[in-house]
């Protein structure tokens, strides 16, 4: 088994992530079995306590995990299996660590960084091997060489590659080379001192991945080639790209960075066949058509909090040869200005997930336009729930139909929560987490779109569509298409007379690929060209 170690320097930011998941894209390509897991040296648990403001998106796995969003990427580019091995924390670790303490599983030793901190972290690897069976193992840590969080995870590493060698283990350095545009030339400086913060704590890279807005000539991979210590084709140029972030494992291979990975590490493999990836990318950025679709929500300044509700879109773009303009619209501009004026001229209207009464009016608003004007609808998590309010309110004429978790007073709670989340006191990992199996109602168009009568998606929420109401929305042709197996809990909602209007409680943007196009999210991209187009 061999093992990649990718870290980051000079800023946060450089897409490590990604450069981590494109390398992976190339081995899988070689024929290889990849497991990808993410460090992050925050002292949180894990992200699910994080305002989508400081740490975008929480990205959640089939078993439950609230993980780093970087594991989109690697799930999005590659058929690694996650759990919740994949993602580990220094709020983990130090848990971890003082739990056993307690226990006295230390035996009266002292407690100390070094070996039982940085001994947590190698362990972590080695379980993620173990259970993945893996021939390549990539390790990303978070955060940039130089930060103290970041130390322990850095030292232990260095152990690692110590105890199992440097041909079973390199290290990928991601750095910065920037342009300075007074001076009309890029600057090799930020890129010499990160490496050297690396070889202070006794870590030699391998591999430079330099990311840059302009070419590295020959003369500045040489220069960074000499004052870094690799040799020079270990200089990659990772420059950004013009279309999509599809285009990294092809910018990569070009660089020939997979072959050397591969020499490196003693791997014999054929080269990478990109075709079928080609393919999918020529379909992104050359499409025939277009739509214009607006996404509604409260975090809609910040691209990372609904990452893969935007990549689904694109995915779903792409298998409907169609360009996705995505329009950004904050749900409480709609609200502020009676909210017809940001949606005219959409093709069609998306209400993802989120948490908070602020904002809600104006995505109930949205969603009523979409209703009202044939507009192709699709809700996720809270915008299913927000669907149903609307409903209510305007259809049913429930007068102050709200959810009990914004108005906990009102006559009508529409959307209520969980009986097995009355007593919860901690936040932290307690809501409907991971995959859950939903059963399709036959004959529904969900069904149709999915082609099967039986699904698992991934949830993240405490608060459940409120049964007392299920007679009263389906006399009025609002159908409950898919529930629980059991039949107590609903899971998707539509519309029977209009073009599309679908949501779910679950989050399926978590299971679309470029390679496959979530099947809810590729019908709404379908719907919306033939609305724009009058079909």
């Amino acid at each position: 088994m061999k093992f990649i170690f990718l870290t980051g320097g000079v800023v946060s930011s450089l897409g490590k992530g990604l450069t981590a998941a494109s390398l992976g894209t190339l081995l899988e390509s070689r024929g290889l079995k990849v497991a990808l897991q993410k460090f992050d040296p925050y002292l949180n648990v894990d992200p699910g306590t994080m305002s989508p403001f400081q740490h975008g998106e929480v990205y959640v796995l089939d078993d439950g995990a609230e993980t780093d969003l970087d594991l989109g990427h690697y799930e999005r580019f590659t058929n690694s299996e996650l759990t919740q091995f994949n993602n580990l924390t220094s709020g983990r670790v130090y848990q971890t660590v003082l739990e056993k303490e307690r226990r006295g599983d230390y035996l009266g030793k002292t407690v100390q960084v070094i070996p039982h901190v940085t001994d947590e972290i190698k362990n972590r690897v080695h379980a993620v091997a173990e259970k993945s069976g893996a021939d390549v193992i990539i390790t990303e840590i978070g955060g940039t060489t130089g930060d103290i969080e970041g130390l322990p995870f850095l030292e232990a590493i260095r152990e690692f590659a110590l105890e199992n060698g440097r041909g079973n283990t390199i290290f990928v350095h991601v750095t910065y080379v920037p342009f300075i545009k007074a001076a009309g030339e890029l600057k090799t400086k930020p890129t010499q001192q990160s490496v050297a913060k690396l070889r202070e704590i006794g870590i030699l890279p391998d591999i430079l991945v330099c990311r840059t807005e302009k070419p590295l000539n020959d003369e500045l991979r040489q220069k960074i080639s000499l004052f870094c210590n690799v040799p020079v084709e270990a200089v990659i140029e990772e420059i950004d790209v013009d279309h999509s972030i599809y285009e990294v494992p092809l910018m990569l291979q070009r660089e020939k960075m997979d072959e050397l990975v591969c020499e490196y590490l003693g791997i014999e493999t054929p080269p990478a066949d990109m075709s079928r990836w080609e393919s999918v990318i020529d379909r992104i950025i050359k499409p025939k058509h277009k739509v214009k679709i607006g996404v509604i929500g409260k975090y809609i300044e910040l691209q990372d909090a609904y990452k893969s509700v935007y990549e689904a879109v694109t995915h779903a773009g792409g298998a409907n040869d169609c360009a996705v303009e995505v329009v950004r619209v904050d749900s409480e501009d709609i609200e502020k200005n009676g909210g017809l004026s940001h949606l005219e001229g959409l093709s069609g209207v998306l209400v993802p997930g989120g948490f908070g009464e602020r904002g809600v009016e104006g995505k109930i608003l949205a969603a009523k336009y979409a209703r009202e004007n044939g507009v192709p609808y699709l809700g996720l998590c809270l915008g299913m729930q927000i669907a149903c309010i609307e409903f209510a309110r305007n259809a049913l004429g429930l007068e102050g139909a709200h959810s009990a978790e914004f108005d906990p007073k009102t006559p009508h709670p529409i959307i209520a929560l969980l009986d097995e989340q009355q007593n919860v006191t901690e936040l932290g990992g307690t809501m409907r987490l991971g995959a859950q199996p939903c059963r399709l109602a036959a004959g529904s168009k969900v069904a149709e779109i999915y082609g099967t009568d039986e699904v698992n998606e991934r949830h993240r929420h405490r608060y459940e569509f409120n049964n007392a109401y299920r007679e009263q929305f389906e006399a009025k042709d609002f159908a409950f298409s898919g529930t629980s197996p059991d039949g107590n809990l609903v899971e998707l909602i539509e519309l029977k007379d209009h073009p599309y209007f679908i949501a779910t409680q679950a989050h399926p943007e978590f299971r679309s690929k470029p390679i496959q196009a979530h099947p809810l999210f590729a019908g709404f991209i379908k719907a919306a060209h033939e609305h724009a187009n009058g079909q």
